[in-house]
């Protein structure tokens, strides 16, 4: 008989909407007991324990020798005290976006979890999403991307600037994708409707001789998830929401003719879960004590882009 899986208790820290979706993904798994559900807001917590059958907390300092793992969903600016704690309690964790509020906070982080010994995966989602997934097989040499991010106006996620908030999807996702090292950048942003920044653009060229253009905004009529990669074979556009790749591949002239022919195809992936996947690849990573799929270094990377945009655009200049 196969050796049983020895048990895991696992706790979520925010009890909101994206705590919420953890938690559930948390209670399905085998081999893991969902031990504690924590929330500034008591009531709050206790609401989402009794659903999954986990114990309520108000203090996430309570966590330390109770739990083996940890979902921090909590907001922003808190990423950095919250996740320090854990990790320093030999918790592993699974942090979501923004890695932290700062720079010297992300470096932090990822200093202490390799010191510890601790697993930390920073929660970028799209590199679930198989059409995401997809990309590492068909993207080559890429020339130029092109991403818009677009959504309505919320009140969540406005603890921190939509650079942190939403472009950070898609700088990782390039980053895993086409990873080189920044030549040099050109970014604008905009307060609109918060005191932080609501609309930027960023255009990156990379030593590799890719360019990227990225709008993001969280102030817009309509949602818009896009990302388009250019290369010397093939066109590919990618809708994050709709799971969908379509791809314009240049092929030979026919006999006689001047110019290449186009082959077009789409792709559809279907709905998936990319949290499940998210989850179940933390589990996995604390189980063998591997590096997990989006490693705190990956993270580090991304926020490292994310604070020479901001430099960018509050000098309104080009950044050698």
């Amino acid at each position: 008989m196969p050796k049983p899986v020895s048990e895991l208790r696992a706790a979520v820290i925010g009890a909101g909407r994206l705590g919420t979706l953890h938690a559930r993904k948390y209670a399905a798994i085998a081999g893991i007991r969902l031990a504690h559900i924590v929330d500034i807001d008591l009531e709050r917590a206790r609401a989402l324990a009794d659903e999954v059958g986990a114990t309520p907390l108000a203090d996430y300092r309570q966590l330390a020798g109770q739990v083996d793992l940890v979902t921090i969903a909590s907001p922003g600016v808190t990423h950095h005290e919250i996740a320090s704690a854990t990790l320093k309690a030999g918790i592993d964790v699974l942090l979501e976006k923004p890695m932290a509020e700062t720079l010297a906070q992300a470096r932090e982080l990822a200093a202490l979890a390799s010191s510890s010994g601790r697993i930390l995966q920073i929660g970028h989602l799209e590199r679930f999403n198989p059409a995401v997934v997809h990309l590492h097989s068909i993207v080559k040499n890429p020339r130029f991307v092109e991403c818009h991010r677009l959504a309505p106006f919320t009140e969540r996620g406005t603890d921190v600037d939509v650079v942190l908030d939403l472009m950070v999807h898609d700088l990782d996702v390039i980053l895993s994708v086409a990873p080189s090292e920044v030549a040099s950048l050109e970014a604008l942003g905009v307060a609109i409707l918060t005191d932080r920044i609501d609309l930027a653009n960023a255009r990156i060229r990379f030593q590799s001789g890719l360019i990227a253009n990225l709008v993001t905004s969280r102030v817009a009529a309509r949602r818009e998830r896009k990302i388009r990669f250019f290369q010397p074979d093939a066109y590919i556009s990618v809708d994050y929401e709709a799971r969908s790749i379509q791809m314009y591949r240049k092929t030979p002239p026919a006999r006689g003719a001047q110019f290449p022919t186009i082959s077009a195809e789409q792709i559809e992936f279907g709905e998936g879960d990319p949290l499940a996947d998210e989850v179940n690849a933390f589990v996995a990573a604390v189980r063998s004590r591997s590096t997990p799929a989006v490693s705190a270094i990956d993270g580090l990377r991304v926020m490292e882009l994310s604070e020479r945009i901001k430099e960018v655009m509050l000098t309104d200049s080009v950044a050698p």
